[in-house]
């Protein structure tokens, strides 16, 4: 698609994701359960997935292994995605969502990923700098794999500066505190409330607040923009341009799971459009509240992105 610069995204720690139901979930008993769902899941690969429904294009860099990752990857390529494969240090995990019919809960079991090795970091990082193509987008999604110390997206950044490369990540825990603390900036960082109040040490009830805070984080030198997603209350950005915040439509919430990962395609696709900051924010939100509506192994709905822009609401702070 002409108009766009070219996104990679990047999952070090992809999981094969099953979701399935049982009439209840009780310990000790063998509980009969539905025909599992099978999904490519990581962040990367989410956000991949969502671009590509939102009508643009990406390169998914995965890190795969075994028989597991090799289903992974027959996957990706059925869904229509352009993968770049990583050979990951042992095989692929899984995760399992068994949701209770009797009670609605849902209850998620997230295997750790291969442990890797501060050697294969250096391969990796000189990997994602090869692929990553000048004036492009690279989106760095989920959780970092067993072994890779936090400080691996400092170090890309330094990296990605000699190819003029611009730096997206959304990640949490310890590779999260890491970017916070640090004066490295990367292009954008992004973080929900949660793990926003937690960094800040206090709540941060008001738009204002979390506003306030991803401008310090601005200022600290953390990140040259910051955006905190508060749920249902939409995103707020704060960068060079000032600070933003863009509504979260008002719908029906039927699994949040995904939500940042579509919010993340829609902000770095409107980003790679060379849209303004506040209008990448607002397309962001349009595919978060997209991706609400639908069941957890779904991601947005294309026309529902396209209407919720359209009605958009975007407010200078």
């Amino acid at each position: 698609m002409s108009g766009q610069a070219p996104i990679l995204t990047v999952t070090l720690n992809p999981a094969l994701d099953l979701s399935t139901a049982a009439d209840s979930v009780v310990p000790d008993l063998k509980l009969r359960c539905d025909k599992p769902i099978v999904d490519p899941g990581g962040g990367g690969i989410n956000v991949s997935r969502a671009i590509k429904i939102i009508g643009g294009q990406s390169t998914a860099m995965v890190a795969l292994g075994g028989a597991t990752g090799q289903r992974m990857a027959d996957m990706l390529k059925a869904a229509g995605l352009k993968v770049l494969r990583l050979t990951a240090p042992g095989e692929t995990r899984q995760s399992l969502a068994v949701t209770d019919r009797a009670t609605g809960g849902q209850y998620r079991f997230v295997m750790p990923g291969p442990e890797w090795h501060m050697t294969q970091l250096a391969s990796t990082i000189a990997a994602i700098a090869e692929a990553a193509l000048a004036g492009g987008w690279v989106v760095v999604s989920g959780s970092n794999p067993p072994g890779i110390a936090p400080g691996f997206e400092q170090m890309l950044t330094v990296r990605l500066k000699d190819g003029r490369a611009r730096l997206l990540v959304d990640t949490s825990g310890d590779a999260l505190r890491a970017l916070a603390g640090s004066s490295i900036p990367v292009d954008v960082l992004r973080m929900d409330s949660h793990e926003a109040e937690g960094l800040a040490g206090r709540p941060l009830p008001l738009r204002s607040d979390s506003a306030e805070f991803a401008a310090g984080l601005v200022r600290n030198g953390a990140a040259k923009s910051v955006i905190v997603a508060r749920g249902a209350d939409g995103s707020v950005i704060a960068g060079p341009d000032g600070a933003w915040h863009a509504a979260a439509a008002p719908v029906r919430v039927v699994s949040a799971v995904g939500a940042g990962d579509s919010f993340v395609a829609g902000f770095v696709l409107a980003a790679a459009r060379d849209w303004p900051m506040q209008e990448a924010l607002a397309l962001g939100a349009a595919a978060a509240s997209a991706a609400v509506m639908t069941p957890a192994t779904e991601l947005c709905n294309a026309a529902d992105v396209r209407h919720f822009y359209s009605q958009r609401v975007v407010t200078r702070l």
